[in-house]
């Protein structure tokens, strides 16, 4: 095996931020420290523990069937085994964050890019970019899923789609993919779930995105979501409902080129805005949020 080699890095206020990067590398699992392993273990033991009742029952049976546990970090040629026979997808070791086209291109041909570093010890309950846990743990369970893992590869062809057009266009399909593959919830007969990565992976958002007060829950209506700024560096001030998994299918079989065309002539939302016209869940108490600018 060949060590992959870890790229250039940035230490800030936040911890490890790596930079972009194209490169493809096999997974270096025998390299792997206890403490990484630890970490893992850790993590995935909080998380299972608080997601059950909370995150939806697609996401829990498809990380019990594709074999992950606490007792050390998954092998992705394993998981590659049983995901490739469930629905065609692969996963592919990255360094770090990827640029657009090349991520879009990955999602197309069903290959998912996971981080293969996982993060420190003292990092156990913030980091700044998506490490080991957050892409295996908080991403690839869905990809089991037929109509999810249809739903992200219909994405990455329309961001390829997207990029040819220009940055408005990419700006409207990035907030597509930050309101539900990161931070999407599903409602079901018990009631409002979790499926989105970025909330399965943080104990906090994981409490929050469900039982604040706070934040707005509103059903899904996708150019809704297309026209609505969100945060990065705070919890979500608005979270979208789909009705099912199906849903999001049908609202990307269509042309997505005249909707760019129509919401370029339009404003976009600020993160925290409830329309009249929305499908509103929950209309948020909005205490504690930022006063600062949206993306």
């Amino acid at each position: 095996m060949n060590q992959p080699r870890r790229v250039e890095h940035q230490e800030t206020d936040k911890g490890y931020v790596p930079v972009y990067t194209t490169a493809v590398v096999e997974q270096p699992w025998a390299d792997y420290k206890a403490e990484d392993h630890a970490t893992w273990g850790a993590l995935y033991q909080r998380q299972r523990e608080l997601l059950v009742g909370r995150a939806c029952d697609e996401f829990l049976r498809a990380q019990d069937e594709m074999g992950m546990t606490p007792h050390a970090i998954p092998r992705f040629d394993q998981l590659n085994e049983v995901l490739g026979a469930a629905t065609g997808w692969t996963l592919v070791g990255v360094e770090g964050l990827l640029p657009e086209l090349e991520f879009f291109d990955h999602l197309a041909n069903r290959r998912f890019p996971v981080t293969w570093w996982i993060r420190r010890p003292d990092q156990i309950d913030y980091i700044a970019e998506p490490d080991l846990f957050h892409d295996l743990f908080g991403h690839v369970p869905l990809l089991m899923n037929p109509l999810f893992a249809d739903y992200m590869e219909a994405y990455g062809r329309g961001g390829v789609k997207a990029h040819g057009i220009g940055p408005e266009a990419l700006v409207n399909l990035t907030r597509l993919y930050w309101y539900t593959v990161e931070f999407g919830l599903i409602n079901t007969p018990e009631g409002l779930r979790i499926y989105g990565s970025g909330i399965v992976s943080s104990k906090g958002e994981s409490l929050y995105s469900l039982e604040s007060d706070a934040p707005n829950r509103i059903g899904f209506d996708l150019e809704r979501v297309m026209r609505t700024r969100y945060r990065i560096d705070t919890f979500q001030k608005t979270y979208f409902v789909i009705d099912s998994f199906a849903q999001l299918i049908a609202a990307t079989e269509p042309d997505f080129t005249p909707i760019y065309a129509r919401l370029a002539q339009r404003e976009a939302f600020a993160a925290g805005k409830v329309l009249e016209s929305d499908q509103v869940f929950t209309r948020g108490s909005g205490e504690g949020w930022a006063t600062d600018a949206d993306v």
